[in-house]
């Protein structure tokens, strides 16, 4: 038996019911009447095409924004001024966002293909996974690297798209059907999580495996319940790796060897953020809480957004940032968990986490919309 789920962070959510026998319905918290302590004002703002249910997350790379659409619009922005420099049709609907490290752009149908555009926007080239990819592509050193729901790695040429390596992992008897964050770490290693609880790094060139670790491990009787697996991005801070795992726990390890410093019981599919101090993360009830990095001693808790289906967090400044499923997005004071400012981005998911980059910050939601704000 093999249980499944897409990326549809409303389908999680009625699985989680079923799970506890449930029949109620989640009632999102009221919004709390609100002050702005912190204005994010919008520089710019366009559309890219929607992906709804799917959470197509966007990419920078050389002072330029990539982002996909389900329907196979591939586009390329100036991150600045949000002007398009090109925008291109895939031949095939998409399964993921893309993945570029502003040379190659890569983008990936949902019929197991993968398409290479140039700088210009060019298609350069075309190559057969063989298999449906729910996991972001990274490009970098020459190498795209995929991987597939058939828990197989495959790193292409980045110029040919000639395969240049495969890793295969043992498929588990149980697994989410959702995409497994990668995170590139110094343009040579790629930190993942695995089914079960685990964790690795992956070497870029050859795709051999560094090390594997554990955050937690299954517990439980039934199959369901004994779903463990870190699907989302691990988060990086001053050599310090973050991970959490669903239904398992969230810890903190040292990035070089693995070795697991501290972990505590915890359940999420949206992941970590990080500062020098603290670890920040949203549990399946979108209760946010922030643990000290050095042992997981729990700081505070806020619990304002309750069922609100907040998305995956960007620690910047002094604050924590995260989306949610109305296209809200929030600001929390790291320091105390206080709720100091609140946008509204869109009226669609906010699902992927905002990107820091170039002095703005990026917000993407499932609708399309895009958009550069500035903190003031």
């Amino acid at each position: 038996m093999q249980f499944v789920r897409t990326a549809s962070v409303l389908l999680v959510s009625l699985t989680l019911l079923a799970c506890s026998g449930s029949s109620k319905v989640r009632k999102p918290a009221d919004l709390v009447n609100l002050t702005n302590q912190v204005d994010l004002v919008e520089v710019w703002s366009a559309s890219v095409g929607g992906s709804v249910p799917a959470n197509f997350r966007p990419v920078v790379a050389d002072d330029h924004v990539f982002a996909a659409s389900m329907r196979g619009t591939l586009s390329k922005l100036n991150i600045q001024t949000g002007r398009v420099v090109w925008e291109v049709s895939v031949p095939e609907k998409l399964s993921i966002g893309p993945g570029s490290d502003g040379k190659t752009t890569v983008a990936i149908s949902s019929e197991g293909n993968v398409f290479a555009y140039d700088e210009a926007g060019k298609n350069i080239w075309k190559s057969s996974i063989g298999s449906e990819v729910l996991s972001d592509p990274i490009v970098a050193g020459g190498i795209v690297v995929i991987r597939t729901l058939d828990n197989r790695f495959i790193g292409l040429d980045a110029a040919s798209g000639k395969r240049r390596w495969i890793y295969q992992r043992q498929q588990s008897p149980l697994s989410l059907r959702v995409g497994y964050g990668m995170l590139l770490v110094g343009n040579d290693t790629v930190i993942t999580g695995f089914a079960g609880g685990r964790f690795g790094a992956m070497a870029l060139n050859n795709g051999g495996l560094i090390w594997e670790s554990a955050v937690s491990f299954p517990k439980g009787f039934s199959e369901i319940e004994r779903l463990n697996d870190v699907t989302t991005r691990p988060s990086i801070e001053e050599g310090r790796l973050c991970i959490v795992s669903y239904q398992g726990k969230i810890g903190c390890a040292e990035l070089r060897t693995g070795n697991l410093v501290w972990s505590k019981d915890f359940s999420s599919y949206t992941g970590t953020a990080q500062s020098i101090e603290f670890v920040f993360a949203a549990d399946e009830k979108s209760h946010v809480t922030a643990y000290r990095a050095s042992d997981g001693v729990q700081v505070w808790q806020n619990t304002q957004l309750t069922w609100r289906d907040v998305g995956e967090p960007l620690a910047i400044g002094k604050v924590v940032l995260m989306g949610d499923k109305q296209g809200y997005v929030h600001l929390i004071n790291q320091n105390s968990g206080e709720m100091v400012s609140r946008i509204r981005h869109d009226s669609s998911p906010v699902s992927a986490a905002p990107i820091a980059a170039g002095g703005v910050i990026i917000i993407a939601s499932q609708g399309g919309k895009i958009a550069a704000y500035r903190p003031r």
